[in-house]
C-alpha cells in the first residue's frame, strides 16, 4: 500500500466514526440501542442482515477453499445460506419481529424465560456468549492476517486497530450505527468487488473466459460443486445449520428482523438478504476460483491467495478500496455480534444475578449496554491473538467446525421454541437437547476423533451435534409434554398478527423504569 491507499483506508475509518456519532443522537434507550426502536426500513434491515453475515474469513479461509477446490466454496457456503434465509423468510422472520412488537422485549432471548424457564434462558445465553467470543476472535484474526499482507503490521497491531475503530461506532450508535455503516460498507464492497472481477476477467481474456477458463489444467477440478472434505453430506448438513444460524440462531441476524416495523417488513427484509446471498458471492468468489492461474499461495491452506491476487491485479487507490472492503465485512459482522451479545448480557444474564440490574433506569441501562459492548470486543480481541494456537488450529477451523458444530444445540431451543408445532417441548426438552448436543460435539472432536484413525469426517463433526439436539428436542417434547396455558398464550402472540390472542407481558421490572419497554396500546 502507498499513500493513496492509506488515504482511502483512513477516510473510510473516519466515515465509520462519523456515522457512529450521528447515530448516537437516535439512541435514547435500550430499545433504540438493540432493536432501533422497531423503526428500521425493511430494505436497510435486509442489507444489514446480508452484510452482517460476512467477514474477512471469506477473503482468507474461504479464499483458501476456492484456491484449492474452486466453486465448492460457493456451493457449500453461500448457496446454503441463501436457501436457508429464503426458508426462514416466512418461517422465522415474522415471528422474531413479533417477539419485539408483541412481547415488548429488546433481546432475542428475553422471551425464553417465559417460553421455558430462567435456567434454560441462562444456559443458552452463557453458552452463546462464550461461543461468540471465540467466533468474533477468529474474525479479528482474519482481518489482521490480511492487513499484515498489505501493510506489514503485526497480528496484534492489526487486531487492535480494527477492534478500536469498531468499538467507537458500534458502542455509541448501537444497532442504528451498525445498519448504517453496513449500508456504506455494502456500497464500498460493490465497487471493490466489481473492480476485482473486471481485473480478473481482463487477465483471462474477457467475459468469454468465464466459461473457457475451466479447461486450464490448474482448474481441471475447480468446477466440481463438492470436493475434498466439503461433500454432499457436508452440503446438506450446512444447509440445515445455516437455516437456523442465519435466521437468528446466533442472535445478531434476529435483531435485524426485530428492528423492522412489522412482521411483513421482516419477511421482505429476509427475501432481500436471500437474493443478495444468491448473487453477490458469485461476483466475489470468481477471482478466487481462478486464482491458481494468477498467483502462487505461500500458505499451505491458500488463505493468503486473495490478498496476493489483489496486490497483483489492482492499481493503488483501488487496492486501498479492496482493503477497505475486507475491513467493511469484518467490522459489519463483529459490530453486529457485539450488539447482540450486549443485549443478551444486559437484558438476560445481568438481571438474573442482580436485583440492581433489574431496576436500572433508562440511562443506566444504556450505559451498561455500552460498557458490555466494549467488554465483549475486548475479550474477543484477546482471543484473536490465540486463534493460531494448537487449541484452535486455524481460522477456518474455528469458523466452520466450532461455530457450525456448536451453534445447533444453542439455536434449536431458541428457534423451534417460536413455532406452535413444537409447543409440547418445554424446559426438559430444551435443556436436555442443549446439553447432549454440546456433549456430542465434544466427543466427536476430541475423544472419538483422537481414537479413530484418520479422524471423524468434517461433515459429521458439524452436523451430528445439531441432529442430536433436534431429535432430543422433538422426542422429549412428545414423551414429556410441558405445554401450559401460559406458554400457549405466548406462542399465540408471536404466531398471529391479530389482536384476539390473550395479551402476554413479560414480567420485567425494568419495564417500569424504561418507558420505551412498556406495552403500547392495543394493535401494536
Amino acid at each position: 500500500m502507498n499513500s493513496l491507499d492509506w488515504t482511502v483506508l483512513i477516510a473510510y475509518f473516519g466515515v465509520m466514526v462519523a456515522i457512529g456519532v450521528w447515530s448516537h443522537k437516535r439512541v435514547d434507550n435500550v430499545s433504540d440501542y438493540f432493536t432501533a426502536g422497531g423503526r428500521m426500513p425493511w430494505w436497510l434491515s435486509g442489507i444489514s442482515h446480508h452484510m452482517s453475515g460476512y467477514s474477512a474469513v471469506m477473503f482468507t479461509g474461504y479464499a483458501g477453499i476456492s484456491y484449492r477446490y474452486g466453486v465448492t466454496s460457493y456451493v457449500t457456503w453461500a448457496l446454503p445460506i441463501a436457501i436457508g434465509i429464503a426458508i426462514g423468510a416466512k418461517l422465522f422472520a415474522p415471528r422474531l419481529n413479533r417477539v419485539r412488537s408483541r412481547l415488548h422485549v429488546s433481546s432475542p432471548l428475553e422471551y425464553l424465560k417465559n417460553r421455558y424457564n430462567l435456567t434454560t434462558q441462562q444456559a443458552l445465553a452463557w453458552s452463546g456468549v462464550l461461543l461468540k467470543i471465540v467466533d468474533v476472535g477468529a474474525k479479528w484474526a482474519a482481518i489482521a492476517t490480511l492487513l499484515s499482507v498489505f501493510t506489514g503490521v503485526t497480528l496484534t497491531q492489526g487486531i487492535v486497530i480494527t477492534g478500536a475503530i469498531t468499538a467507537v461506532y458500534c458502542t455509541v450508535g448501537g444497532l442504528w450505527a451498525d445498519a448504517l455503516t453496513e449500508l456504506g460498507q455494502f456500497a464500498i464492497q460493490l465497487v471493490a468487488g466489481l473492480a476485482m472481477l473486471v481485473a480478473a476477467l481482463n487477465k483471462i481474456g474477457g467475459i468469454s473466459g468465464i466459461w473457457n477458463v475451466w479447461d486450464e489444467p490448474a482448474l481441471r477440478h475447480h468446477g466440481h460443486p463438492t470436493a475434498g472434505p466439503y461433500t454432499v453430506v457436508f452440503l446438506l448438513a450446512y444447509l440445515f445449520i445455516k437455516t437456523f444460524e442465519y435466521n437468528g440462531g446466533m442472535w445478531n441476524q434476529a435483531q435485524r428482523y426485530m428492528a423492522t416495523g412489522s412482521a411483513k417488513e421482516a419477511t421482505r427484509s429476509a427475501m432481500l438478504s436471500s437474493a443478495l446471498w444468491f448473487v453477490w458471492p458469485v461476483v466475489l468468489f470468481f477471482p478466487m476460483w481462478i486464482s491458481p492461474l494468477l498467483v502462487h499461495a505461500k500458505k499451505p491452506d491458500g488463505s493468503d491467495s486473495y490478498a496476493l491476487l489483489t496486490e497483483q491485479l489492482l492499481p493503488h487507490g483501488l487496492l486501498g478500496l479492496v482493503v477497505v472492503g475486507f475491513f467493511s465485512h469484518t467490522m459489519a459482522m463483529c459490530s453486529s455480534d457485539a450488539n447482540a451479545i450486549s443485549a443478551v448480557v444486559t437484558r438476560d444474564i445481568a438481571p438474573a444475578f442482580s436485583r440492581q440490574a433489574r431496576e436500572w433506569s433508562a440511562r443506566v441501562g444504556l450505559i451498561a449496554a455500552r460498557v458490555t459492548t466494549l467488554a465483549f470486543l475486548g475479550l474477543s480481541m484477546a482471543v484473536a491473538t490465540q486463534v493460531s494456537s494448537p487449541t484452535f488450529k486455524d481460522i477456518i477451523t474455528v469458523v466452520i467446525k466450532w461455530v457450525a458444530g456448536l451453534m445447533g444445540p444453542i439455536a434449536i431451543p431458541f428457534m423451534l421454541g417460536l413455532l406452535p408445532r413444537f409447543r409440547r417441548s418445554g424446559p426438559t426438552a430444551a435443556l436436555t437437547s442443549w446439553a447432549l448436543g454440546l456433549f456430542a460435539f465434544y466427543l466427536l472432536n476430541y475423544p472419538v476423533n483422537d481414537a479413530v484413525s484418520g479422524g471423524v469426517n468434517l461433515e459429521y463433526q458439524v452436523s451430528v451435534p445439531l441432529a442430536v439436539s433436534l431429535v432430543l428436542y422433538v422426542v422429549i417434547g412428545w414423551i414429556k409434554p410441558e405445554d401450559t396455558p401460559e406458554r400457549d398464550a405466548l406462542l399465540a402472540r408471536i404466531n398471529s398478527d391479530g389482536g384476539g390472542a390473550a395479551a402476554v407481558a413479560l414480567p420485567e421490572p425494568s419495564e417500569a423504569a424504561d418507558p420505551a419497554l412498556r406495552p403500547t396500546a392495543a394493535g401494536e
